[in-house]
């Protein structure tokens, strides 16, 4: 099959939906899937670009807030969208935003199915500028995305069961599909620890971008509530938006002497976010609003034990294996009460995260791959349109 994927920054680095498409694109190619993208391009030197390459589109007044969140747009260009699309058997969505809409319509007229993949709610965008909280602008964003980009698709790819129930209860009339995006299977790098060591900080690490929606201040709030505060050594690792004032909420901790080690701020790459998870004592996911969360599943790949965030819109916590791993959002006393417990439980722990990491391979990326060929094929045959 002959698959056009369309994303507005294919190669943002950091940020967690381009190097899904990334990745899933290579994967595709190497499930021998003929695969191009249309996509801005590539302002790093010297480095590949799309098959399709459009100009960057500058959002007036929020292009310096988009570019923090590491991603930019892209220009629509309609005489470059019909080439790419006239090539297509299948084309495939990344994003509801205005290329998307631009390609759906085209592909309409063309007779070329589209698929998408739902990757980001509207409150994703919204926290930034602290309107997460906002119904009535939330559920216009999610009806416009809706009625503009996805009912114009024959199969949509729903992540987790948290999305599929959300778009069946808002009316989407595309054929829903439950497909993990997928990590790629790694081996874990974790050793046995030995006996706990009263001298020896606990690592706890927090993966992920700094921005509102990871609600990375919950973990620094619980903190005034765990009794191993002293003991415990922060790890943030992420940048975005909300750095300057998470660092500086952090540190202000470790002025006070809430915790005993200046938390750390570092950006790492896979490999070095790898070696972290199994390094860590615990991992912790805050997040308030998230679609699937994989920087988790690639974190538990390492036999670390979770504690992660429950609530409306956010999935990952459908990787805990019990509520021992598990508190409300924002919920910093119950978020301290899950650290103590499993600070407190060496021994648990250290099966438990054996077993968490033996759950990942569910979510093998070659599984979401299979799927997402299947579902092209039966978009390819079902013919295209809104439905």
């Amino acid at each position: 099959m002959k698959i056009l994927f369309v994303v507005n920054n294919y190669y943002a680095p950091g940020n967690g939906l381009s190097a899904s498409a990334r990745r899933t694109v290579q994967y595709l190619r190497e499930a021998g899937q003929d695969v191009r993208v249309l996509s801005g391009r590539n302002h790093e030197a010297e480095q590949p670009q799309p098959d399709y390459v459009l100009g960057d589109f500058h959002v007036p007044v929020f292009d310096g807030l988009v570019q923090s969140h590491g991603y930019k747009f892209a220009k629509t260009d309609f005489s470059l969208i019909e080439e790419a699309v006239r090539w297509a058997d299948v084309v495939h969505l990344e994003e509801p935003f205005i290329i998307q809409m631009a390609t759906a319509r085209v592909a309409k007229h063309l007779g070329v199915p589209c698929t998408a993949t739902y990757h980001l709610h509207p409150e994703n965008m919204f926290c930034s500028i602290n309107l997460g909280e906002w119904k009535f602008l939330n559920y216009n964003m999610l009806r416009a995305w809706r009625d503009f980009v996805f009912n114009h698709c024959t199969d949509i790819q729903c992540p987790t069961e948290n999305v599929l129930d959300r778009l069946q209860k808002f009316g989407f009339k595309s054929r829903l599909h439950l497909i993990s995006n997928g990590i790629i299977p790694d081996p874990s790098l974790r050793v046995s620890r030995p006996p706990d060591d009263p001298d020896r900080p606990f690592l706890v690490a927090c993966i992920g971008r700094l921005a509102v929606e990871k609600d990375q201040p919950t973990l620094l709030e619980a903190m005034r509530y765990s009794r191993y505060a002293r003991r415990i050594q922060l790890f943030f690792a992420g940048r975005g938006p909300e750095a300057d004032s998470i660092k500086a909420q952090a540190h202000a901790l470790y002025e006070e002497g809430v915790v005993g080690y200046d938390p750390i701020f570092e950006f790492r790459d896979r490999d070095g976010l790898r070696h972290l998870a199994a390094e860590a004592d615990l991992y912790i996911h805050c997040a308030t609003v998230e679609v699937e969360g994989l920087s988790a599943l690639e974190a538990l790949q390492q036999g670390v034990v979770p504690i992660i965030a429950e609530g409306e819109l956010t999935a990952t916590s459908q990787f805990a294996l019990d509520n021992r791993s598990l508190f409300t959002t924002k919920d910093a006393k119950a978020l301290a009460e899950c650290i103590d417990y499993w600070l407190d439980h060496p021994d648990e722990r250290e099966e438990m995260g054996w077993r968490y990491a033996e759950s990942t391979e569910e979510y093998d990326i070659h599984k979401s791959i299979g799927a997402l060929v299947d579902m092209f094929r039966q978009a390819v045959a079902s013919g295209a349109g809104s439905r």
